[in-house]
């Protein structure tokens, strides 16, 4: 069966974003994915979303699910037929809704990990930290209302995030097969991103030593989205050569 159009609001969407050492974030990936480079890094993260009125597309505005929801994310590039194109890859997808975690994979692409989140915001301040136990994984996020994007050694100012981050809508999720990506396109006319300080960043994905060594992951800056409706059209799954594995393959 064809997975579903769905459509959604997103109340708040914040993308906390790294500086990662190109050659380490390359053996993360299956081929054909590269990550993008920015200033000499590639670009990764964390994208902690709440969605609301969540629902098929053929579905009526008054029925939805509301959800608190993370993604970790690395910016990625690939060659196809048309040209270079560009998304994220994303390891790991977790969700504080039962209902998503058991959808996920199964009703529409992306597969998720049932954890607890906690959101608290006041006076300008955002925290927003979530946990999976069974996995020992824990995210934790604040961040501060800012006028101007500073201290990025990405972009040098809010238009050039957001170009970056607009243009990479595509997203490839991890599935139990190794050799298959499944793919979800996020589109939205209403597109508008604002700047936030990072306070405080901890990730058991991006601090683990293992995957980077000190000094090869760094949390470069913030970005804030409100209210925006979405449409998460299903993509094609992508066929991988996974990371390590030398037979090449090509995306379907």
């Amino acid at each position: 069966m064809r997975p579903p159009r769905m459509v959604s609001a997103i109340e708040r969407r914040l993308l906390v974003n790294y500086r990662t050492d190109p050659e380490i974030t390359a053996r993360l990936l299956p081929a054909p994915l590269r990550p993008r480079i920015v200033g000499g890094w590639a670009v990764s993260g964390i994208c902690l979303i709440r969605l609301s009125g969540v629902r098929p597309a053929v579905v009526p505005v008054p029925f939805g699910l509301r959800s608190e929801n993370a993604a970790h994310r690395i910016a990625v590039e690939w060659d196809t037929p048309a040209g270079v194109a560009h998304g994220v890859y994303i390891p790991r997808r977790d969700t504080g809704s039962l209902l998503t975690s058991w959808a996920g994979g199964r009703i529409f692409p992306g597969r998720h990990h049932r954890s607890r989140f906690g959101v608290h915001e006041a006076g300008g301040n955002l925290r927003i930290n979530f946990t999976d136990p069974a996995d020992l994984v824990r995210v934790e996020a604040h961040v501060r209302t800012a006028a101007t994007l500073t201290g990025s050694h990405l972009f040098q100012d809010t238009a050039r995030a957001s170009g970056f981050f607009r243009c990479g809508g595509a997203g490839y999720s991890v599935t139990p097969d190794p050799g298959r990506l499944d793919g979800v396109d996020l589109l939205t006319e209403d597109w508008r991103i604002t700047p936030v300080e990072l306070v405080t960043v901890r990730s058991t994905f991006f601090d683990d030593p293992d995957r980077f060594p000190p000094g090869s992951a760094i949390p470069d800056c913030g970005l804030l989205m409100r209210d925006v409706t979405a449409t998460w059209v299903p993509l094609p799954p992508m066929t991988v050569r996974p990371a390590g594995d030398p037979v090449a393959t090509s995306p379907r």
